[in-house]
């Protein structure tokens, strides 16, 4: 039987839904028991969150001071020396996913698989390459532990109401000294969260500026959306980088996506391919983000946006 361990990402003090995202991954594995382990200071109101997981069969709380914050130095060890009994370890595809896993697949001396999109087996899996161009079927050596990253753009969470065990464990592993946190730098916001958000607008360099900006933060706000961006106007200054969406940015699937003066870049393109509709404003007719798109005005922006934002009621 294969046994999957999940690792919890999390605040501090909430439980991110990429979570949920990676068990809904892990029960595709055929008769997979899913354990979530979560590294924290204080992890009980976070470990209560992982255990209404629908599917997560127990919830292993690792607390100690060192991993508050969390950083992938200092938790890669532990989740190696927890791995043990495992054959597969999850982790989400997110900023967080991407720094951590990859230190856990080097301690364990295995190939990390990157942005799972479907389970086919329980050693065999489909990921895309080429900016999501093309789809790579993956299989992994079954004597070994699988080491992976879920995209979570792939995925719906998994449900809640379950009530899943919950269990203190520790991890025999020596932490490094080499490395210490100094701080977080993040822009605040009231909006919603960009890679969970139902509704985006975004906006790319065709907006000419950032006080022109304005007008995809008064959009965004009438239909209670978070805001984006294209690669091409966090260059220009317009907004801040966590904003970014796309290959090198942030890959998200909400339900509505709108982007306003974005030409359609093949790095933009893979961040939304998982969106369930896609509408793009933009004055060129021959702009690639048409291709994709579900619904396309042709137009100039700055006639069109305002129009749009004033008819929301």
């Amino acid at each position: 039987m294969s046994k999957v361990l999940v690792i919890a990402e999390h605040n501090g003090t909430a439980l991110n839904q990429s979570t949920a995202k990676c068990v809904a991954c892990a029960k595709q594995i055929e008769g997979a028991e899913v354990d979530v382990a979560v590294f924290a200071a204080s992890a009980s109101s976070i470990a209560a969150e992982a255990a209404e997981i629908s599917g997560v069969d127990r919830v292993l709380v690792l607390e100690r001071e060192e991993n508050d914050p969390a950083i992938a130095a200092v938790l890669a060890p532990q989740i190696a020396a927890l791995a043990s009994g495992y054959s597969h370890v999850f982790g989400p595809s997110t900023a967080f996913g991407k720094d951590v896993m990859p230190r856990v697949a080097a301690l364990l001396g295995v190939n990390q698989i990157s942005d799972i999109m479907r389970v086919e087996g329980t050693y065999r899996f489909r990921r895309p390459i080429y900016a999501g161009n093309a789809i790579l079927t993956v299989e992994a050596p079954a004597e070994a532990t699988v080491v992976a990253t879920v995209r979570t753009a792939s995925y719906q969470a998994a449900d809640g109401g379950n009530t899943a065990a919950i269990e203190n464990v520790s991890a025999d592993a020596e932490l490094p000294t080499h490395t210490r946190f100094v701080g977080v730098q993040t822009g605040q916001s009231d909006r919603p969260d960009l890679q969970t958000a139902a509704k985006v607008v975004s906006g790319g360099r065709a907006l000419g500026s950032a006080d022109n900006f304005g007008l995809i933060y008064k959009l965004a706000d009438k239909l209670g959306a978070a805001i984006g961006s294209s690669r091409a106007a966090v260059d220009a200054g317009y907004v801040p980088p966590e904003t970014q969406v796309g290959q090198t940015g942030q890959i998200i699937a909400p339900d509505l996506y709108i982007a306003i003066g974005i030409s359609g870049a093949i790095q933009h393109i893979t961040g939304i391919k998982d969106a369930g509709t896609i509408v793009a404003i933009n004055k060129d007719e021959e702009a690639p983000i048409f291709e994709v798109s579900d619904i396309g005005l042709v137009g100039d922006l700055f006639n069109i946006v305002p129009e749009l934002t004033d008819a929301l009621n």
